[in-house]
């Protein structure tokens, strides 16, 4: 499930300001063996926990920010950001006497030239561990989940993370933890954390190479900080979530071009944290979450990922995990595609039948049902369902083949196989909004149609080609042998 509408969920952590300074090199400086970058644009964006929440707020999701920032340029501009944008509800304590943290990056011809950051990292005093704390308690119950995103700036002692995570679990509430520090139990209690392999390595005090080692090293971390789970972000390699339950579950990297890694760990706490505030478990938040990384490592900066981006790129993962082909999804993974397709506002539409020899005649009806649709489903019956209803002859190929091809075709989005006689099971499961088959059937005997148009759904008959059919091209096959013989 992937609707994050009216989800709330507290950031809790280092907020900053991330400038970014575009322009060209044309020439090296005669002052200094320096490029002189000529700047040609500029902008200014919400970084370290804010990012975590500008994440939250382009999935739909809204974001309680409690951060610190001081009373200068950099903090106003910080407030105007919040303010300037849907779903960010601004709830950071202002320290008249520290500055705004601020990173400023000048990027020439798509690349980092060099970045100058303004802060102090001193811990917060007394005072202000006070005020956080106050907001902690006021505004967690009305929120779905608590992340904590730590980058060492001072904000995040030890009294403000404990209550944090305290009262989040006396709420029942995830927490989830981007830590810096290389003592997990300075987060104990938390539900999971989020290491990239460097700090999981710093933390562990040994090698995580390889999938055995980052296991071992997550299991010992897990039972000495009390968490329940530890997500790794591996870069190219993927992600490995290892549960205290002892589950470990791995996912590849999904980006097709790696453009710009910065921000890509707050993406994976933003959209996981969202996923499990929709009550998603912790494998399919982490394959949610790893979609949308490999979208926004494909961008330059500290970008975010839209819902429109996450859907599409969690449809693609979702076809890549079927066994035989992109295309050939199991009925579950179609059920989750279909909800998915649904959220969307797209129109999925549903046939089902043998296609034992496909021919001119289903190739038409499958391009006609999808040009009537945004997505079609073809429900393929198995081989012991093609027996039961056509004789022990048939199939002539099996289900392998027969999916192999359907899948090829571009008016096929994706191919299920059912093992019953009928494909009713499959639709009351899948829920499509439209429903076809050929004009030689009536409305009253398509299967399924009671349940489309209970929903509001279309049955649609469509023409047939005439003469074209698997029995008539195994009839004609025959016979040529006969006369061959």
């Amino acid at each position: 499930m992937m609707d994050f509408r009216g989800r709330r969920i507290m950031c809790l952590g280092d907020i900053m300001l991330d400038r970014f300074y575009y322009g060209r090199i044309d020439r090296i400086s005669p002052e200094a063996p320096v490029p002189v970058v000529r700047m040609n644009d500029n902008r200014a964006m919400l970084g370290g926990v804010g990012n975590v929440a500008r994440n939250i707020s382009s999935l739909g999701g809204e974001a309680v920010l409690i951060g610190l920032i001081g009373e200068d340029v950099a903090g106003r501009e910080i407030a105007a950001l919040i303010e300037a944008t849907p779903g960010l509800i601004d709830a950071n304590i202002r320290a008249p006497g520290r500055p705004t943290i601020a990173k400023t990056r000048i990027i020439a011809s798509q690349q980092h030239v060099v970045r100058l950051d303004e802060e102090v990292a001193d811990a917060i005093g007394a005072d202000d561990i006070a005020t956080v704390r106050q907001s902690i308690t006021a505004l967690l119950p009305e929120c779905h989940a608590l992340i904590i995103s730590d980058y060492a700036k001072g904000l995040l002692v030890e009294e403000v993370v404990s209550h944090a995570i305290a009262s989040a679990r006396a709420l029942s509430l995830p927490v989830l933890v981007d830590p810096k520090r290389d003592d997990f139990a300075f987060y104990a209690g938390a539900t999971v954390m989020t290491p990239n392999l460097k700090e999981l390595r710093a933390a562990a005090r040994c090698p995580v190479e390889t999938e055995e080692e980052v296991t071992d090293a997550a299991t010992r971390l897990m039972a000495q900080a009390k968490v329940d789970a530890i997500l790794v972000t591996r870069s190219e390699k993927g992600m490995m979530l290892v549960e205290a339950n002892g589950s470990v579950h791995a996912v590849p990297a999904k980006a097709l071009e790696v453009f710009d890694v910065s921000g890509a760990g707050d993406t994976v706490i933003a959209v996981a944290a969202l996923s499990m505030a929709v009550g998603n478990t912790l494998p399919r938040s982490m394959r949610i979450a790893n979609a949308a990384a490999g979208v926004v490592v494909g961008k330059l900066g500290t970008a975010t990922v839209s819902i429109e981006e996450l859907h599409a790129a969690a449809e693609a993962d979702a076809a890549q995990d079927g066994s035989s082909g992109v295309k050939i999804v199991t009925a579950g993974q179609a059920a989750g595609m279909i909800e998915t397709w649904q959220h969307r506002g797209l129109t999925v539409g549903f046939t089902n039948g043998c296609f034992d020899i496909l021919h001119r005649g289903h190739v038409t009806l499958l391009q006609a049902a999808r040009d009537a649709c945004d997505r079609l489903v073809v429900a393929l019956n198995t081989d012991a369902s093609v027996r039961r209803l056509k004789g022990e002859t048939r199939p002539i190929n099996e289900l392998e083949d027969r999916a192999a091809v359907l899948s090829a075709l571009r008016s096929v989005d994706l191919v299920v196989a059912f093992d019953e006689d009928t494909p009713l099971e499959l639709i009351t499961r899948l829920q499509p909004d439209m429903l076809f088959k050929g004009a030689d059937y009536t409305v009253e005997t398509v299967v399924g149609a009671d349940v489309v148009l209970a929903r509001g759904g279309k049955v649609e008959l469509l023409d047939l080609v005439p003469g074209r059919s698997t029995s008539n091209i195994i009839a004609r096959s025959r016979a040529l042998s006969a006369v061959a013989d």
